[in-house]
């Protein structure tokens, strides 16, 4: 494979593995070449959004070793969701075995040490799995590692990109699905993601449902910002808890900066000396423009502008961190890391 070349788009791998949970206990694994899986069109998650899934990477470091990036939290983070859902999920040791053996099945492509900004990127998915019509939690699920090599998210690893806030849009409602990784969640999000696309934004930024006067999330990752040597990100009941936010959190008190999580009113956009995405799939995506409108058709707005179109150097010195512990090159002393061989 041309490494360098990696976009953040399925390839095909050599194996799914998957485990039913049926008549009150789980089967045991099955690796599976195809990625096509049997089910009924009458199953739970077709029909009524019975699904939630996790995204972690797993990494080649400059030793040779292999490196998840803590699998526990997204282990934590699905039993969560499927809680909210009524389902079954898997325990964190079997979480965590079948992503280890998801690796192991598809070693050729984990990318090299070299391959800069490279990963393979493990999808676990939880889905209910037997026929119904009623609207209720489904009593059988399917639970799946999937993976595929992956590049950045978008454009090349730290590009800048362009965001618009979309007022007259919400991607999850006040004391609903918000902090939950299920899919409907991401549904909601596209009707303005490609209308915001077609203006040429690559992101979108949502507000408090509630109010519309603080900030939330984007529609794929967690807000960030820096203001002087503050690291401070949106406190919200309507958005995903970020296990990478949540690491920069605690990377950036180590590095002697302040830490806030707190609401963010939208006013404070004009104060910040850097702003980001951070999530699974990017770490750190520098915004460079951010703009505001009345709603997301209009042509008026508000601009705000953060740095020259490259990433910030505070925003620069955590993702170096944080991905220097992703492929060992800094020493993992939070125990974040599993290795794997």
């Amino acid at each position: 494979m041309d490494w360098s070349k990696l976009t953040f788009s399925y390839t095909k791998t050599n194996t799914l593995l998957c485990r039913y949970f049926r008549n009150g206990e789980w089967t045991p694994v099955e690796s599976h070449t195809e990625d096509d899986i049997k089910m009924s069109a009458f199953a739970g998650a077709l029909h009524y959004s019975i699904e939630c899934f996790e995204g972690l990477k797993a990494f080649r470091g400059k030793d040779g070793s292999i490196r998840l990036f803590r699998p526990e939290e997204n282990a934590k983070r699905m039993q969560r969701s499927a809680e909210y859902l009524g389902i079954e999920a898997p325990s964190i040791e079997m979480f965590v075995d079948m992503c280890i053996q998801s690796v192991r099945e598809n070693i050729e492509f984990l990318p090299p040490f070299e391959a800069t900004g490279a990963s393979l990127y493990l999808r676990p998915t939880l889905i209910g799995f037997n026929p119904q019509l009623g609207v209720q939690s489904s009593k059988d699920c399917m639970f799946m590692v999937l993976c595929s090599p992956v590049g950045a998210y978008v454009g090349g690893a730290l590009d800048a990109v362009d965001a618009v806030i979309a007022r007259n849009y919400d991607r999850a409602a006040p004391n609903g699905s918000g902090s939950y990784k299920v899919g409907g969640n991401y549904a909601c999000s596209l009707k303005s993601l490609n209308v915001a696309h077609e203006q040429g934004y690559k992101a979108v930024l949502y507000l408090d449902p509630s109010t519309k006067t603080k900030i939330d999330e984007f529609n794929s990752s967690n807000f960030f910002a820096i203001k002087g040597n503050k690291y401070i990100t949106p406190k919200s009941d309507s958005i995903l808890p970020s296990i990478t936010n949540m690491s920069l959190e605690t990377v950036a008190a180590h590095l002697g900066m302040e830490v806030e999580r707190r609401p963010v009113p939208v006013e404070e956009l004009s104060t910040f000396d850097e702003v980001g995405e951070c999530g699974t799939a990017v770490v750190i995506t520098p915004v460079h423009k951010l703009v505001d409108k009345p709603f997301l058709e209009s042509d008026e707005e508000t601009v705000y502008i953060y740095g020259d179109g490259t990433c910030g150097p505070k925003s620069l010195k955590l993702y170096q961190y944080i991905t220097g512990i992703q492929k060992g090159e800094i020493e993992d002393q939070f125990g974040w890391v599993k290795v794997i061989g």
